[in-house]
């Protein structure tokens, strides 16, 4: 199978395309005719070796975390679903820019949404789900989302309203239009948060979530005025220090399900910035690091 593939850490001009061996389906699992993938951060930092200490990978490695396909292999054990369903979902640490993806995690892809937005669902939505688990019970609560206008922020946004929360959510002036779609009190980033807020909801902020990469968790918090109120997905070195729980993404179905659901009763829709060929992954990685939006890689 045709896959893109790294030998060495480094820039994106490490990324090749080439064949390479194709994974099999094993006990709890799927593989699939990969449609289209995702770019995300951690594949970024992966392939640049900035997290070899930590998630070391085995080289040459495959980039993705997240992808849309066809089922054509069901290992031992999976029960509801057939070959020849299509389903986005969640594979290795990174495996699943290839022809053939094993999948761990998956749903059923919603029938409103093309290609690349099931595309871009997976690794957005599960870490959404997991980072609300932690706020709990939305219903009239007010939530602040730092970074709202991001893949995972503008999921959390979506998924939020959907469970009846009023939330505020920062972004750019030219991102503002696209959180009101969201239903989302929108507002900038940066000083004067905590008063921009405060007149967006005079009777406080119930919860916060950290969903950019940026050194603002201490300002959520001190919004929210309880820790254990936030979380974040951008600060695990800073959630230790201030007492807020550090999120990330698991693979679990029924996270991708719950996302799939709101995406079939029209609450959520993945968003989708920039389109690349297989044959482009190196600028597909250039864009994902040098540009804001969500970056897919569709294939043949």
């Amino acid at each position: 199978m045709l896959a893109a593939r790294y030998h060495s850490y480094g820039t994106p001009d490490v990324l090749v395309v080439e064949d390479a061996p194709e994974p099999h389906a094993v006990e709890g699992s799927v593989r699939i005719a990969v449609r289209a993938v995702s770019v995300n951060p951690i594949d970024v930092l992966l392939r640049a070796g900035r997290l070899e200490q930590f998630l070391p990978l085995e080289l040459p490695a495959i980039p993705g975390r997240d992808a849309v396909g066809v089922v054509d292999e069901i290992g031992p054990g999976v029960t509801g679903i057939e070959v020849g369903d299509v389903v986005f979902g969640l594979g290795g640490v990174s495996d699943t820019t290839a022809e053939l993806a094993v999948l761990t995690a998956w749903s059923t892809v919603p029938e409103q949404w093309s290609t690349a937005q099931a595309a871009a669902a997976g690794l957005a939505a599960a870490t959404a789900v997991a980072a609300l688990e932690v706020i709990g019970d939305l219903r009239d609560a007010t939530l602040l989302i730092e970074g709202a206008s991001g893949a995972v922020g503008s999921a959390a946004a979506a998924f939020a309203v959907a469970a009846g929360a009023t939330v505020i959510g920062t972004g750019s002036e030219s991102s503002h239009a696209y959180l009101e779609s969201l239903g989302v009190l929108p507002t900038t980033y940066g000083p004067g948060l905590a008063q921009r807020v405060a007149a967006l909801a005079p009777a406080g902020v119930d919860a916060g979530l950290h969903m950019a990469p940026s050194d603002s968790l201490a300002d959520v918090v001190s919004i929210v005025g309880d820790a254990s109120r936030v979380a974040t997905v951008a600060d695990s070195q800073g959630a230790p220090r201030l007492g807020v729980t550090s999120v990330n993404a698991r693979n679990d179905s029924a996270l991708l399900r719950h996302a799939a659901s709101l995406g079939r009763d029209g609450h959520w829709t993945p968003r989708v910035d920039h389109e690349f060929a297989l044959a482009d992954i190196a600028q597909a990685h250039t864009a994902a690091e040098t540009s804001s939006g969500k970056v897919v890689v569709t294939l043949p």
